[in-house]
């Protein structure tokens, strides 16, 4: 018997039962009456129910290989199309997530250290940046994809923490949680397409786990003691992120590195040319570090002149 039919046919012997004992008129019946039943189920969220199974909806979520993931909740695949009609395919960001960056920035600006602050955080880019270029040299599609790992942490941190601070405070953020998330997703989208393009070594993969683990947690606690100097050593980490991509870039036109196509994700993405390659791919990214580098080095100014971020507008979609 299912688990419905034994309801409709206790409902009566239930309602008896509590009138007679007084508990209908005592707050809680819901709850007194199911903690005395406990062997009753009213409602399942088995998926594999028969009343699940008859009620499935037409278009069920199911992976690539067919197998079905959920149906009991009743979520149907949204179908989003391209521009031209066909089917997109990526679950991992829509159409209007992507853009066509702005290519035409600064990617030669570099922030002058002026004080003791912005000094330690450019000499500690620095020296993190001595055995990094000693490991992989010339090696940059393996440099670009451990250069990511670490790019796309700070923006997390800095947007969760001011997060928290926003529901601590009781107040809005001016657009910064959102900014600072935008700029750890787009370059979580710089890996997704490297790793279209190659994939890591199981040493490279351990040498990313363990610079991860580190990196997130000295940049947390940078960012809670001050959040100016966080800001400044990511402006200055992505300094070094448009070098690297200059010299990639440079490598590229040389004839060193294949100038293979790019990836489908990157032409989505990006909206990109479909006969674009490598080399276009390089250069937007590039493009977008250096949006990057103007949003950190602003943050930290507003800081140092004795702001807070809320008091100054983010530079939502800056790219």
């Amino acid at each position: 018997m299912s688990s419905r039919s034994i309801y409709r046919t206790l409902r009566p012997v239930l309602s008896s039962s509590v009138l007679s004992s007084g508990l209908g008129t005592r707050p809680g019946l819901r709850g007194h009456v199911i903690s005395h039943l406990p062997t009753v189920r009213f409602l399942s969220s088995d998926t594999s129910s028969s009343a699940t199974r008859n009620n499935q909806p037409k278009n069920p979520i199911q992976t690539s290989d067919g197998k079905v993931i959920s149906t009991y909740w009743g979520i149907s695949p949204t179908k989003i199309t391209k521009p031209d009609g066909s089917a997109w395919k990526w679950n991992c960001f829509q159409p209007w997530d992507s853009y066509k960056p702005d290519v035409s920035i600064d990617v030669t600006k570099h922030h002058k250290p002026s004080n003791f602050t912005d000094k330690f955080a450019y000499w500690t880019v620095q020296t993190l940046k001595i055995p990094v270029q000693l490991f992989f040299q010339r090696k940059h599609m393996c440099h670009a994809m451990l250069l990511e790992t670490v790019a796309a942490v700070p923006g997390m941190v800095g947007g969760m923490l001011l997060h928290l601070k926003s529901l601590r405070r009781f107040e809005h953020s001016a657009g910064w949680i959102k900014a600072l998330l935008e700029e750890a997703e787009n370059e979580r989208m710089h890996l997704m397409t490297f790793i279209e393009l190659s994939q890591p070594k199981w040493y490279e993969r351990a040498i990313v786990f363990a610079v991860q683990g580190v990196f997130f947690n000295a940049y947390f606690l940078s960012y809670v003691i001050s959040p100016k100097l966080a800001h400044r050593i990511t402006g200055y980490l992505e300094e070094e992120a448009v070098n690297s991509y200059t010299e990639f870039l440079k490598d590229i036109d040389a004839g060193k590195f294949e100038n293979s196509p790019a990836p489908a994700i990157a032409i989505d993405y990006w909206r990109l040319p479909k006969d674009a390659t490598l080399r276009d791919v390089v250069f937007v990214i590039r493009a977008d570090e250096a949006h990057h580098r103007d949003i950190n080095h602003y943050a930290s100014d507003i800081q140092f002149r004795g702001h807070e971020l809320k008091e100054a507008p983010a530079p939502i979609g800056y790219h």
